[in-house]
């Protein structure tokens, strides 16, 4: 039996009230700000033709106050799933038309419900965050609503990769849900992100604020460290995305999506031994070698703007995705600081989860000296990174560039953290501390009684040098697995990497280990 036209006339109808959004008002409006409509954003995100959307007809409900003849098409949200490079993803995009993309309580079951759906069929979920916060008229049901998203969240976390792109408001109980994924990236206009905004804060505590100090994306991307990319505007923002989704599994328990070149290139890179400084104290760009040891010089990089003096990304060698870590001695002489530990062991433990294996870049003097990073609890930050790296269980290879002394050597990967492979250039220093101040405590009385106390320093630094830091001797005494020019870096990585991709650890029974938070 055929169905009646007077029915297709109204899901037509009904449909196109949905894809009105707040009005055709509010949607002109926003284009000639330059915005995107939450639709768009979708549309931009996934390939054309495979969006299924889900919940097209919820609604709020209709007896919350001041709400009674209110319409909330799509109840202020758009969620589906799609394809992003011929993989499905589920995502929500917030629509600020209606009710200012304010989260009630059907808002949220429909994210919850994508939410489910993804982690049962394993696949990443993509969140468009625009909201001005909970719905007040829905009162304690807008809040339940938070708690069930952030419930979710955690449901997720380290099942299915989870990004959050901030592309306007996203006020008060709304920042949580991006803080618990893996990655935030904000656009640079028309976003902003904060708990309590300069008014909230003045009224509070008397101080005052502009929203570019405690909301902008320059500042969580700088100063905060909340968000991850930093994005020009909505198209570019979905551009990053994808360009991190191409290095993501779907899943735990799927591999990322490795490209091996069907033949290993074991060449040297001459290139490579001209990079790094003679004198071992002088700076210089790790991202110059990062850009060299990863096919096509090509890489993204993960909180760009924060903690410089570690560089975290991902990239492909030989094929095959990679996460690398790297001291960046050009920045606070590449030391670990607070900040920098931070950032390093949360890349390393997404990294892990994901079946990623991680690359280590080490040129490393020490831990930031200084009363602020004491009392900071630069013990308890540096403490991740130790627990970061033993606990994770995926392929884990080390480069021993230049220094790697004391606690941040072992910080950085050592062989005793769980480093399957650890190599060293000829110029590496592994020792509890530089020669130069080995030497000045060691033989501070051989230096002190000398006709000329600086030649002799620097003969005994030499010694010292040579006899209890030299890579040759931490390779006689196993700590090492060989001593290489930098130009055959890319060739052993790249060749260590496969031979490692394989690798299973087996641990001890246990809900989680407690990482020193």
């Amino acid at each position: 039996m055929a169905i009646a036209p007077e029915l297709l006339k109204q899901l037509e109808e009904k449909r196109q009230l949905a894809y009105a959004a707040g009005g055709l008002d509010k949607l002109a409006e926003r284009k000639k700000k330059g915005l995107l409509s939450a639709r768009e954003r979708l549309a931009a995100l996934f390939q054309p033709g495979t969006f299924m959307e889900f919940g097209l007809h919820a609604q709020h409900d209709a007896h919350h106050f001041g709400m009674e003849e209110k319409a909330m098409p799509c109840d202020g949200v758009i969620t589906g799933v799609g394809y992003v490079d011929g993989r499905p993803v589920g995502a929500f995009s917030q629509d600020f038309t209606v009710g200012g993309g304010a989260l009630g309580r059907i808002h949220a079951k429909k994210i919850c419900d994508l939410m489910d759906y993804a982690q049962q069929s394993g696949m990443p979920v993509i969140g468009i965050n625009e909201s001005g916060g909970a719905r007040i008229q829905e009162g304690d049901d807008s809040l339940s609503g938070y708690g069930q998203v952030f419930f979710r969240n955690v449901l997720l976390s380290g099942v299915v990769p989870q990004i959050s792109i901030v592309a306007g408001p996203c006020a008060g109980g709304a920042a949580y849900s991006p803080a618990l994924t893996d990655f935030i990236i904000m656009t640079k206009t028309n976003a902003q992100m904060f708990i309590c905004g300069p008014e909230v804060i003045k009224a509070a505590t008397g101080e005052v604020a502009t929203m570019d100090q405690v909301g902008s994306a320059t500042a969580h991307a700088s100063v905060s460290g909340n968000v991850h990319f930093l994005a020009n505007d909505e198209l570019h923002a979905i551009e990053l995305t994808k360009k991190l989704f191409s290095y993501l599994p779907s899943n735990n328990v799927m591999d990322p999506p490795h490209r091996p070149t069907p033949a290993l290139t074991l060449e040297s890179d001459p290139v490579m031994n001209d990079l790094v400084p003679a004198d071992p104290k002088a700076p210089f760009d790790v991202l110059k070698v990062i850009a060299r040891l990863v096919d096509g010089g090509d890489f993204l990089e993960v909180h760009k703007e924060w903690a410089k003096n570690l560089v975290v990304c991902f990239a492909r060698i030989e094929g095959i995705v990679v996460g690398i870590i790297a001291n960046q001695p050009a920045v606070k002489a590449g030391t670990l600081d607070i900040d920098s530990s931070d950032k390093g062991a949360r890349f390393i433990r997404f990294c892990n989860v994901f079946n990623i294996p991680v690359v280590t870049l080490v040129d490393i003097p020490g831990f930031m000296p200084g009363v602020a990073q004491e009392r900071g609890g630069i013990i308890r930050h540096g403490a991740k990174m130790l627990f970061a790296y033993a606990s994770a269980t995926v392929p884990k290879i080390t480069v021993i560039m230049r220094k790697a002394y004391g606690g941040a050597y072992l910080a950085m990967c050592s062989a005793d953290m769980g480093a399957d492979l650890v190599y060293a250039w000829p110029c590496a220093e592994i020792a509890v501390m530089g020669a130069d101040g080995a030497a000045k405590i060691l033989f501070k009385r051989e230096i002190s009684s000398a006709a000329n106390p600086k030649a002799k320093e620097k003969e005994l630094a030499a010694e010292y040098r040579e006899k209890f830091a030299s890579p040759y001797e931490a390779a006689a005494k196993g700590m090492i697995t060989d001593v290489i020019e930098p130009a055959q870096t890319r060739s052993m990585v790249a060749f260590g990497l496969r031979n490692t991709l394989s690798k299973r650890e087996t641990r001890p029974p246990k809900k989680h280990g407690n990482i020193p938070l």
